[in-house]
């Protein structure tokens, strides 16, 4: 009773109130431990007014405290006899259910006590009348739980900020109860029995239908939402969007925008000063991956929408702080809690004796996320403000769909369901309960949608529009449905037009953006010539017909979940807009504006194709090679068939041309022409070709007439893509009010041949040691002669018909493996392989070291998964759009302007950059590079150090604008682009933008072809002055090479060089003189076509330069020596004295093109420039030391048997090298030579230990032998002298003056002597420990991953 009393004066009941609140002002604020807790929440319960509140525990923890809930809500109904009772009571039907949850983990225990004074400030507030408390606990089930971990709570400490304390985040088992709930993306079900925390809430949670739910914790100041993991389980940066995206993200804002500090989204908290959070709010995975959160689990297991809340930066404040904790936090709450009034609600009834549907499944048409009914059929579906078709549908009665119901700010829309059953149903008895309002639910605003009459069993939505679109038309739709459907579509373009208008693709996804790993990719491409019209609509028809029907169709859904739909309405935009309405059979409009066939100019099999390649055709082929297409179908008109490859043969007639996948094309042509009953019957434009037939509406493409340079044998000779040509009807332009009739006759053909990409086998092709994915292995198939090769995550695709197959997965370094495989007549069949590398066994003398990573740093592991994730598909695109500030280059820069520009670089960003003069050109002009890093002028070896040249012709200064750009764009966004920064930290760039300043003088703008300025201004070529032989080099190299060999060049510590050159557009490796062989070649291979993969049309191989002899170079990349055989190169001194890989780039056709030019080269280079920077952190990171740790500086590192490289001061070394499986040789004088072997992967650096054993060898012998014969030795010597001294001693007076000449010429031997020995022993020593200089082939190829 002394408690009630001492509550109800607290609240301002009693007599004494005001005496009494003063005094608990008075009182400082603190943490209560476990029994005062209980005592506090249960004063507090007993003490409010009936009805209101109610105390009970869901559970114990490990040591048996309980876990206690306050439940505050009005019209509580007196609590039931313990044994009778629910836990805290039923739920009242139409109030939505709200939980917080306070101290998961014990250390971040801020949640107690706010949570327990919010209990306070509502139950003094409705009894005082307070009209906001009021509406809130007369509408609102609210649930406080403060203290879900209260074991760990008992170890924490307060004032421990970083949770220091021993045991205390987790539970008394070692558990975090915050990686222990079920998870969509995990491998197992966790083992739940040593957390019954966990399985208390869960079962809890399953008692109950909680809407709203708040999971308050310490560490940050932040609102985190759903997803917490993704399916990769990548550290970090990846965002992993739910489907109610738009709804967390709401929510989020809602606690964010009313916190002083969350709101500004910079934290400051220690240690982590530069991490900010838009809009104070962040999705979990992209923050840090969580597997096994509780919030997931709520949203995909239980229907509830939580959030999680990092409520300040120290885990455990001071009691001190709490008081000012509550004013930061108090709004939030508030306001978080009144959110659960959005969206709509309402009841599922039956129609027929009005009863609640329990379970009832609530779907909102394009929101892949349902849910169900509460045990009386009420529901609440949180949304945001828009307009909603929802579907409320339960076994045994008609579903039931609303459509366009309008969702308000601040509002929620009431929507009540009456569903048919489809079988009779009696009346029960009349004294069922039955399903009504509780006490005070109208007191929440509401809107009301009233049903005139419930609808029939659901059908899809159609499509409405049937128009022709222009583009600006065509642009406006997709813009449209990109920003109505964000959760499901992504607007990108691969390229643009001769005309300049975009080439625009739609992405229809559940994670649009992002390949999910075994996920297909398929695509559909229309109006290729521009006057086949029907492609374009009817694909515009598909884009409407999939994002109004996802979450309430099954078929479009599964499909949108499960495929990775792309489409491209028009790839021949400008040939459209010449064609006219109503054209059957003319040419009008067919070519792009250039006047060329697109369908005839992709490069053909088997006879060259002399047209020049158009932008159109260099965009999609760009495309095609980005992304791992499986499947595709490229839509034209003039007849209506199914045209599969081969389109042409090696004689250019018409004859059945046959690909080495016919059966799988004939089945794939068949699932499109079955579905359109007038394309199956084989005769379609019988007055226009009345002989024409195609048996069940397909054909073999050459059979019918051959195509030379068509795009579908295209697709599947260079991708992994399957892709037939669809003739969709006779007329090719026809009148709009027959667009109807196209869609009605196609739309189940599109379909179905999209589901075909789910047919044949897939799977992965993992590593037997580390279980990663094995990127570009080969997927064969025994007497199929058509490979296909597998993704960045390992994951492949293998279309194929039904029946057995053997098929072989193989790559580079591992053994290849055989498995036989039954494909049924439907479905795909799912085939891993698990390779294991070659030569896997230790031989003696070696020891294998695959990827040992050092995880010791949790900023090193940070930043080998931002490498990850810039190697990824969009990685580089992500980091240039985050990009806060970009620049754009407008015009050349004088040897004036270049070095004020580089002056003022470097006074602006002092702290960052380096500004150093290398020497002088011959009219003395000043070389300067540009060094960029957070520690520019300090000594770190552990650091990858990459090197940019320009100028090096003065004629071709494109690379020299490109390279300030680059050296401002990364400047400008150093602590504004947390990507840029996390580089520019563990990079040393250096740029050197113009080697040759006298000849960039002399040359002039808009020169493309002279050779003015070419060379330096004693008319050397400089890239013919790296000589060879060094000792030579010194005394007859120009300034300007002498300036960057002696001090770049030889330093010997870059890892990458890159060189921007004009004239062409490709990039070359070394050598550029001819050599048989070329040490390392696969990885100057690879570097250089990495620059060419992340340029638009490099990659393509068509430079169509017209100064060219050379017209084709595969993959944009080639061999200097093939391309422009000539001594002297800077690569190749780079290469063999150096020991430093470079590639040479060549930016342009034009030497010196115009300045206008600028903008797009920068555009086109910018992520080439900046893959380079990323690629440098991969191939292999080592550190050389013997057994008691002691670095050993300058050990030589032989790579694969060949090149030598050396550790730098501290013993690190960094070698770049192309993914696969490398052997690493290490010697030191004094230590026994150690072997290890390296896989490298495409995304991440392998790092090595090497550590040195004494050598016990002294020339060649054991110590112990060697020992033996040197004392016989030096017995035999001390022997020797004496008998000698005796002889001596005896002829000394009668030979005095011979003596003298004797021991003269004994001094000389004895110099002779000695100089033998010296040459022995380097000899034994050479083959070891040889000195880069005795070779000329000396070539480094690192791949650093």
């Amino acid at each position: 009773m002394a408690g009630l009393l001492v509550l109800w004066l607290l609240l301002g009941l009693g007599p004494a109130a005001g005496a009494h609140i003063k005094k608990a002002e008075a009182e400082a604020p603190r943490y209560l431990h476990a029994a005062e807790l209980e005592a506090a929440l249960r004063a507090l319960a007993e003490g409010a007014p009936p009805g209101l509140a109610r105390l009970f525990s869901i559970g114990q923890s490990v040591e048996g405290r309980p876990l206690w809930v306050l439940r505050l809500t009005a019209g509580l109904e007196p609590a039931l006899p313990e044994a009778e009772a629910e836990p805290g009571g039923a739920p009242i039907p139409g109030r939505p259910q709200v939980k917080l949850v306070g101290n998961m983990h014990g250390d971040e225990p801020l949640g107690r006590p706010l949570l327990l004074r919010l209990a306070r400030e509502l139950v003094s507030g409705w009894a005082r009348g307070e009209p906001r408390a009021g509406r809130l606990l007369n509408a609102t089930d609210l649930y406080l739980l403060p203290s879900l971990n209260p074991d760990g709570f008992e170890r924490a400490r307060e004032g421990d900020c970083e949770g220091a304390a021993l045991g205390g985040r987790e539970n008394s088992r070692g558990k975090d109860l915050n990686r222990s709930f079920p998870d969509q993306f995990g491998a197992a079900q966790p083992d739940l029995e040593p957390v019954p925390e966990v399985r208390a809430l869960i079962a809890w949670m399953q008692r109950n239908k909680f809407v709203l739910s708040g999971n308050l914790h310490g560490g940050s100041v932040v609102a985190s939402y759903p997803y917490d993991d993704s399916p990769m389980h990548e550290p970090n940066g990846i965002y992993s969007k739910s489907a109610d995206d738009e709804v967390f993200k709401y929510l989020a804002k809602a606690y964010a925008s009313n916190h002083p500090i969350m709101k500004t989204g910079t934290p400051n908290c220690p240690g982590e000063q530069f991490e900010t959070f838009k809009d104070g709010i962040t999705n979990g995975a992209h923050w840090y991956d969580v597997e096994g959160g509780m919030q997931d689990y709520n949203y995909v297991w239980a229907d509830c929408f939580e959030i999680t809340l990092e409520l300040s930066c120290c885990k455990y404040p001071m009691a001190s702080q709490l008081q000012q904790e509550w004013e930061n936090n108090r709004e939030s709450l508030l306001t978080f809690i009144e959110k659960v009034h959005m969206g709509v609600k309402g009841f599922v009834r039956d129609s027929v004796t009005g009863s609640g549907l329990a379970n009832a499944t609530i779907a909102v048409a394009g929101i892949a996320h349902n849910i169900t009914a509460g045990r009386f059929g009420d529901y609440h579906r949180l949304l945001v403000p828009g307009t909603y078709n929802v579907t409320a549908a339960v076994l045994g009665y008609m579903p039931m769909t609303l459509e366009n119901i309008e969702v308000k700010e601040g509002v929620t829309t009431a929507v009540d369901f009456s569903l048919q059953p489809t079988v009779a149903v009696s009346v029960p008895d009349p004294t069922q309960a039955a399903a009504t309002l509780a006490p005070g639910s109208a007191t929440n605003a509401t809107a009301t949608v009233q049903a005139a009459s419930p609808t029939s069993l659901h059908q899809p939505v159609q499509p409405k529009d049937f128009r022709h679109h222009h583009f600006p038309d065509m642009e406006i739709f997709l813009r449209r449905y990109a920003s109505e459907y964000t959760n499901i579509t992504r607007l990108y373009s691969v390229g643009k037009s001769v005309e300049q208008r975009e080439l625009y693709v739609m992405e229809i996804s559940d994670n649009p953006g992002i390949h999910e790993p075994g996920e297909p990719e398929f695509k559909y491409i229309g109006n290729m010539h521009g006057n086949e019209v029907v492609g374009r609509e009817l694909l515009l028809n598909l884009i409407d017909y999939l994002c109004k029907n996802f979450g309430s169709d099954p078929e479009v859904t599964e499909l949108v979940l499960n495929t990775r739909i792309h489409i491209m309405p028009s790839m021949n935009p400008d040939g459209y807009e010449r064609s006219q309405e109503g054209d059957k059979s003319s040419t009008v409009g067919r070519n792009n504006s250039n006047n060329y066939d697109l369908n005839r100019n992709f490069p053909d099999q088997f006879l060259p194709v002399t047209e020049p390649l158009q932008l159109e055709t260099i965009a999609v082929m760009s495309w095609l090679r980005a992304f791992p297409f499986v499947l595709s179908a490229n839509l034209h008109g003039g007849s209506l068939v199914v045209n599969y490859p081969f389109d042409d043969d090696e004689k250019g007639i018409a004859v059945y041309s046959k690909s080495p996948d016919d059966a799988v094309f004939q089945q794939l042509a068949l699932s499109y022409s079955k579905e359109n009953a007038r394309m199956y019957q084989g005769s379609p434009c019988k007055d226009m070709y009345p002989n024409e037939y195609f048996p069940h509406g397909i054909t073999n493409g050459a059979h019918w007439y051959n195509v030379q340079g068509g795009m579908q044998d295209w697709n599947y000779l260079n991708t992994n893509c399957f892709e037939v040509t669809i003739e969709l009807g006779c007329v090719k332009y026809p009148n709009a009010e027959d667009l109807p009739k196209y869609w009605e006759q196609n739309h189940r053909s599109l379909l179905q041949f999209m589901k075909q990409v789910h047919r044949g086998v897939k799977g992965f092709v993992l590593d037997a040691v580390d279980g990663k994915g094995i990127s570009n292995a080969t997927i064969s198939v025994a007497d199929i002669n058509h490979p296909v090769t597998t993704y960045k995550a390992g994951d492949y695709w293998r279309l194929l018909v039904q029946g057995s197959y053997k098929i072989t997965a193989s790559a580079r370094g591992y053994n290849p493996l055989t498995k036989t495989v039954t494909v049924g007549d439907r479905g795909v069949v799912q085939v891993n392989f698990t390779l294991s590398r070659t030569d896997s066994k230790v031989e003696e003398g070696k020891t294998p070291v695959i990827n040992v990573e050092d995880t010791s740093d949790p900023s090193t592991k940070e930043f080998e998964t931002l490498i990850k994730n810039l190697s990824t598909e969009n990685g580089l695109e992500s980091l240039v759009l985050n990009s806060s500030m970009d620049v754009s280059p407008y015009r050349y820069h004088s040897y004036k302007d270049l070095s004020d520009f580089l002056r003022a670089l470097h006074l602006n960003y002092p702290q960052i950059t380096n500004l150093t003069n290398l020497g002088h050109s011959v009219e003395y002009r000043q070389i300067s590079s540009l060094e960029i890093s957070n520690k520019p002028n300090q000594l770190e070896p552990e650091e990858p150090k990459i090197r940019f040249v320009a100028g090096i012709h003065g004629n071709a200064p494109v690379g020299t604008e490109l390279l300030l750009a680059l050296a401002e764009f990364l400047c400008m966004n150093y602590r504004k682009n947390a990507h840029v920064t996390k580089l520019i930290d563990r990079t040393r760039i250096v740029i050197v933008p113009s080697l040759n300043p006298d000849g960039r003088e002399m040359a002039q703008e808009r020169d493309c072809t002279s050779k003015k300025g070419h060379a330096n201004a004693h008319g050397r070529d400089l890239d013919t002055d790296f000589t060879s032989n060094f000792s030579l080099y010194r005394g007859t190299g120009e300034p300007e090479t002498k300036a960057i060999a002696e001090n770049l060049i030889l330093k010997k510590d870059f890892s990458l060089s890159v060189a921007l050159d004009g004239g062409s557009l490709l990039v070359t490796y070394p050598y550029d003189k001819p050599v048989q062989t070329v040490e390392n070649r696969e990885t100057l291979q690879h570097l250089a076509s990495l620059y060419a993969n992340n340029h638009p049309t490099m990659h393509l191989g068509q430079p169509g330069c017209s100064n060219e002899s050379v017209k084709t170079v595969p993959g944009g990349v080639i061999r200097g020596a093939e391309w422009h055989s000539h001594l002297g190169s800077m690569k190749d001194f780079s290469v063999t004295f150096g020991h430093c890989p470079e590639i040479t780039v060549y930016t342009s056709c034009c030497y010196f093109p115009s300045a206008g030019q600028l903008p797009s080269l920068w555009t086109e280079n910018k992520k080439p420039l900046l893959s380079m920077i990323v690629e440098v952190h991969k191939g292999v990171h080592g550190f050389v030391q013997d057994k008691s740790g002691k670095p050993v500086s300058k050990a030589v590192i032989v790579l694969n048997e060949g090149v030598k490289i050396y550790a730098k001061e501290g013993g690190y070394f960094h070698v770049l090298l192309a993914p696969g499986l490398h052997n690493i040789s290490a010697t030191a004088e004094g230590y026994q030579q150690q072997h290890v072997r390296v896989q490298v992967h495409h995304d991440v650096a392998s790092s090595v230990v090497i550590v040195f054993d004494m050598d016990n060898r002294i020339f060649g012998l054991s110590r112990e032998l060697a020992l033996t014969v040197a004392g016989a030795t030096m017995s035999a010597l001390v022997l020797t002298a004496c008998i000698i001294w005796c002889v001596c001693s005896i002829k000394s007076n009668r030979h005095k003056d011979g003596f003298h000449r004797l021991r003269q010429h004994h001094d000389d031997y004895e110099d002779e002597i000695r100089m033998m020995s010296t040459g022995s022993k380097k000899s034994l020593l050479s083959h070891e420990f040889q000195d880069e200089t005795d070779t000329d082939e000396e070539t480094l190829y690192s791949s650093k991953h």
